[in-house]
């Protein structure tokens, strides 16, 4: 049966009716019900009746049912999914998409299950919650974000993983001496009347400088406690931590040209900063205001990092500074070479949506 079927161009097109007559010529010649459903299954795959469908044919043509069609059903004709009722659904929507079912079900007078149909069923919609975006961009704002992604994306065509390899990106974060859990790992069974677990971070804190490239951390400096992260301090650590560290790890960046990305923060942007680089010829990779999620700390080494500490307790800063150390070191190394890449993506996605937030 299977190679006459497979031989008809349109065969993933057969009726209800076609399918019954194919069982009902199946069982004449003398196959049960499991296998007319392989064969069904392998010709029609995701379009074959159920086991149970092909089981109830197999028994009425057993029984002598020569009749294939649906037996005539009583009471009144489903009309809820009908296009009165779409056109319902859509007026309502139009002037307010945050509706709930109960909401459009008492202005149309359909049943909540009727409208869900409706919405699900023929209009395809789903309910959707809104998402937290850093900031509401204005059309400047994000003209700047496509200006930046389409110049990044000019060099990496013209240049291609070359490009990538000589840029070092970096940016501050706060490691606490407790971050608590995610919302779902926080959950905990409780009576009906007892309030929600609250949850807070640590009083104790410590600020860590990272900068990494795709092979790996160049500088991780925890700053001292009670230190002022100004421009001064900044140009500090440039000169005297970031630097010295690259010679050492990637002397070969000093040769090739240093490609230096960072955000726009104040302390990042100050003319004592951009002097220094400007001094060790380190070309800066220019960032677009309100784009976290185009800076690979933010959306990628500091989530990353921060999943292995987690629902731990410090007592004090070393014990910070010693499990930031570890959850760096606990990183795969190919986690570096994916947070190039992401970015890469993300940076197609802000030039191809007009400058919009991406994920």
């Amino acid at each position: 049966m299977a190679g006459i079927i497979e031989s008809s161009p349109a065969h993933q097109n057969f009726s209800k009716y076609d399918i019954r007559v194919i069982i009902k010529f199946s069982v004449i010649l003398g196959k049960d019900a499991s296998c007319i459903y392989k064969d069904l299954v392998t010709v029609l795959r995701e379009n074959a009746p159920s086991i149970q469908t092909v089981r109830k044919w197999v028994k009425a043509v057993s029984e002598r049912r020569d009749d294939m069609e649906d037996e005539p059903r009583p009471g009144r004709p489903v009309t809820a999914c009908g296009d009165a009722n779409i056109s319902k659904v859509l007026v309502s929507l139009s002037d307010n998409r945050r509706k709930t079912c109960e909401e459009i079900s008492t202005e149309t007078s359909m049943s909540r299950t009727s409208v869900f149909r409706v919405l699900t069923n023929k209009l395809n919609k789903k309910k959707k919650f809104s998402k937290w975006v850093p900031h509401l961009l204005t059309d400047e704002q994000k003209e700047s974000r496509v200006n930046f992604s389409r110049n990044f994306l000019r060099r990496f065509q013209t240049e291609q993983n070359d490009f990538l390899g000589r840029i070092i990106t970096g940016d501050e974060t706060w490691v606490y001496s407790w971050d608590p859990e995610t919302k779902r790992q926080s959950a905990e069974w409780r009576d009906f009347d007892e309030p929600r677990p609250e949850k807070v971070q640590g009083a104790l804190k410590v600020m860590h400088m990272i900068v990494f490239d795709m092979n790996g951390v160049i500088l991780r400096w925890p700053v001292p406690i009670g230190t002022t992260i100004n421009a001064h301090y900044y140009k500090k650590v440039l000169q005297d931590k970031l630097r010295p560290a690259i010679r050492k790890k990637r002397p070969g960046l000093l040769e090739s040209g240093i490609l230096f990305h960072h955000d726009n923060a104040p302390v990042h942007t100050a003319r004592a900063v951009t002097d220094v680089l400007a001094g060790y010829k380190w070309e800066l990779l220019e960032h677009p205001r309100y784009s976290p999620n185009l800076a690979p700390c933010d959306f990628h080494l500091f989530p990353k990092m921060k999943e292995h500490l987690r629902g731990q307790r410090f007592e004090t800063e070393e014990d910070i500074i010693q499990a930031t150390k570890v959850a760096i070191k606990n990183l795969d190394k190919c986690s570096y070479v994916t947070a190039f890449k992401d970015w890469l993506q993300r940076i197609v996605k802000c030039a191809n949506n007009g400058g919009c937030y991406v994920e």
